[in-house]
């Protein structure tokens, strides 16, 4: 099976930002069309589509615009990666070891016999066939 592939980008993430105001603007806008649709009278289904459009394409581009502020703004949609030089503490002095001078657990190695899990390749298969 062939690893999947995913791409570095820089700045937004157009792709969270398109499924965040698709999922917002049915959250938001389906209850607001319902609301002002109460208050017109709508006699055909045709008019009640035009009615949707009408009222639904300026609350799905303020939701649009919103979002990709937001996105670019925060970084948001970015899948918690962080980004390179970017430190995990963020200098609370939470979860330092500063004080902490014992570092005998910190990287555990063990030289005893190194385990090689590769293939063996061309030369070392054909000395086998030999033997």
């Amino acid at each position: 099976m062939q690893p999947v592939e995913r791409a570095e980008f820089e700045g937004i993430d157009y792709g969270w930002v398109m499924q965040t105001t698709f999922v917002l603007t049915i959250l938001v806008g389906a209850p607001v069309v319902a609301v002002l649709s109460a208050f017109v009278t709508l006699d055909s289904w045709g008019a009640r589509a035009a009615f949707a459009v009408r009222v639904g394409a300026p609350i799905w581009f303020t939701t649009a615009v919103v979002v990709a502020l937001y996105a670019r703004r925060t970084d948001a949609g970015d899948g918690g990666v962080e980004k390179d030089g970017e430190a995990e503490n963020d200098g609370s002095g939470e979860g330092d070891d500063a004080g902490d001078d014992n570092d005998d657990d910190a990287n555990p190695v063990d030289d005893a016999d190194p385990v090689d899990d590769a293939e063996p390749d061309e030369s070392d298969r054909a000395g086998d066939a030999e033997s």
